[in-house]
């Protein structure tokens, strides 16, 4: 089975990359290639090389990235106008307006696309990526963006040697769209998975992963410098995660590493910890350097646990102390393997006790890190998306 695995990336990771890599926009598409997944930024290429482990020869396609693509579609004979990808994402509205509109983000999506506010391909791209799976004639497809390519585009994908189509997304589904060209979709959300059975569907609960090829990519591993971490977005759609990392920032000296969207209060305490941003590799090095790194789910999730760092922390061996989810313990066991916090004050509490027992945090950490590296891989995930697809 040959497979196809449609990726999209941050534009503000795009311009980071070939900005810290002059000359990179004219190289071969190879070595652009080569270069995307050295980052060890996201999911790299981490499903393919599992799935051709697995004996199914495996690609990826990075779709909205215009210099990796261009390369692509010079080197097979089209002509290509290049436009570099906007950085300024999120911020086209205003803080309070991105705020109130958070809890309607599914309804609303379809419009947005229309009037810009969404990811979409251009004409350009969406005539690149079809030649592409011309090209390698997949029997599989799996995306996972389903913003930058939508069902309307996945049904002219299918079009092209009717491949399996698999969808992956781990936020609540856009609304209006017709799911039905999918053979099946895929979330860490059993809420999400419920919605896609509900239209009658294939949907399957598939968690995120962590590949355990990275701690041997990364460099060695630094000193341990920070006492406290967070490591990600602060956004309109992380209130909670807002809440808890200012009431920890005015009492410790947490460092947040990522991004902090447009909006946030001048008198916010989160701007004096700002680290800047920390993509692949330097992410991940974060992680290291830190005694306690805190983990803080997307509002939309509710009482679900799954997001990526659960198994990034954990996977390079960093104490992680995450919120409380109800099926948290199906997937690392809570003060076992992870610690966890139920309210703000509970959190202080934790860092408190942990910071104070080193023997006990670099258990739990130990523990943390041999069960993901177990259970929690992109090895097991792409078996498990095998194996549901041969019942296709």
């Amino acid at each position: 089975m040959r497979i196809l695995v449609l990726n999209a990336d941050y534009p503000r990771f795009l311009a980071w990359l070939y900005r810290s890599q002059p000359g990179l926009e004219n190289a071969s598409y190879a070595s652009q290639m080569a270069a995307r997944n050295a980052s060890l930024f996201a999911s790299a290429d981490f499903c393919s090389k599992n799935f051709t482990a697995w004996g199914h020869p495996a690609a990826e396609i990075h779709v909205n990235n215009p210099w990796l693509q261009a390369a692509w579609a010079r080197e097979h004979g089209m002509a290509v106008a290049l436009a570099e990808p906007s950085t300024n994402t999120g911020n086209k509205l205003p803080a309070w307006l991105l705020q109130a509109i958070a809890p309607f983000k599914p309804m609303l999506r379809p419009f947005a696309r229309k009037i810009g506010l969404s990811p979409k391909l251009d004409a350009q791209a969406e005539s690149i990526l079809l030649a592409q799976i011309e090209d390698f004639r997949p029997d599989l497809v799996l995306n996972q963006d389903t913003f930058h390519i939508d069902t309307a585009l996945m049904r002219r994908i299918k079009g092209i040697g009717k491949p399996i189509l698999v969808g992956q997304i781990g936020i609540s589904p856009t609304r209006g769209e017709d799911w039905s060209v999918y053979n099946l979709l895929i979330s860490q959300l059993a809420a999400t998975v419920n919605f896609f059975r509900g239209l009658g569907v294939r949907a399957e609960v598939s968690h995120l992963a962590f590949e355990p090829s990275v701690i041997d990519a990364l460099p060695a591993a630094p000193d341990i410098d920070v006492d406290i971490s967070f490591v990600g977005t602060v956004s309109a759609d992380h209130q909670q995660r807002i809440a808890l990392l200012e009431a920890i920032a005015s009492r410790y000296n947490l460092k947040l590493f990522g991004n902090i969207a447009p909006g946030l209060p001048s008198s916010s305490p989160l701007h004096r910890c700002f680290q800047g941003e920390a993509w692949g590799v330097d992410m991940y090095q974060a992680l290291r350097r830190s005694r306690i790194t805190l983990n803080s789910h997307i509002d939309m999730v509710g009482r679900e646990a799954g997001n990526v760092r659960l198994f990034e922390a954990t996977g390079v061996g960093t104490f992680l102390l995450t919120d409380f989810k109800d099926n948290l313990h199906t997937l690392l066991e809570p003060d076992q393997e992870v610690a966890v916090w139920r309210s703000v004050e509970d959190c202080i509490a934790k860092i408190d006790r942990y910071l104070a027992d080193d023997a006990a945090r670099q258990e739990i950490a130990a523990a943390g890190q041999r069960r993901t590296l177990a259970a929690h891989t992109y090895r097991e995930r792409t078996r498990q998306i095998l194996a549901i697809a041969q019942e296709l």
